[in-house]
């Protein structure tokens, strides 16, 4: 994934924004440290605004689609009420064994429900409505993700979905792989999309927010 921001910018703007809680901070540090694929991490300031935006929407009920090691999920978790649910989808048991062991470590990782395996089963086993939805997982299944994540959606909620810039590939014609591809095609729907508002923000690599219209 290629840099869009300047990393000192990026620096910045986390550093003004909403600080880590000390369970996120040693979660990204080995993250960091330990994992190949650490640059998979959303990071503190996209985590901060996936916080922000789960307490903008009152968000009850979220649902992650692809956890890796549960950084994401906890900056859900740290948002809700009390009574408030995060359910997340991961097929990788590596990651999963890492983002149980700082879930038990933090006061909010029992608000967490982990779905081990393929993501589109669980989400058809899921029953709606949830307040939040985001998605970052495999991207040739964006199209997929986002058509039933509309399904589930709330009719107050927001669906978030990360890397729509795809380190500006999305630029590229004809694309150069089935992911880009994939990206590209969910661009392509969510704007012409009649039932929501969308705005795709340039925060890291790109992320959509999307909402609902009221007459949906």
């Amino acid at each position: 994934m290629a840099d869009l921001v300047s990393p000192n910018i990026d620096a910045y703007a986390a550093a003004c924004s909403l600080p880590e809680t000390p369970v996120r901070r040693a979660l990204r540090e080995e993250t960091e440290r330990t994992m190949e694929c650490a640059r998979m991490l959303v990071g503190p300031l996209e985590g901060a605004f996936l916080h922000v935006m789960t307490r903008l929407v009152r968000a009850e009920r979220v649902l992650e689609i692809g956890m890796f090691t549960g950084y994401s999920a906890l900056c859900f978790a740290e948002a809700l009420p009390e009574q408030g649910r995060v359910v997340t989808c991961e097929v990788d048991e590596e990651s999963a064994a890492v983002a149980r062991r700082f879930f038990a470590e933090s006061p909010h990782g029992r608000q967490i429900e982990v779905r081990m395996g393929p993501a589109l089963e669980t989400m058809a086993k899921l029953t709606g409505p949830f307040d939040l939805i985001f998605i970052d997982a495999d991207k040739v299944n964006y199209v997929k993700y986002y058509q039933r994540a509309m399904e589930l959606l709330s009719p107050r909620g927001v669906i978030l979905v990360d890397n729509v810039l795809w380190g500006g590939d999305v630029l590229t014609d004809p694309p150069p792989d089935d992911r880009t591809a994939a990206i590209q095609d969910l661009n392509r729907i969510v704007a012409a999309d009649g039932r929501v508002t969308a705005v795709l923000a340039t925060i890291r690599d790109g992320i959509w927010v999307i909402t609902p219209n009221s007459s949906r």
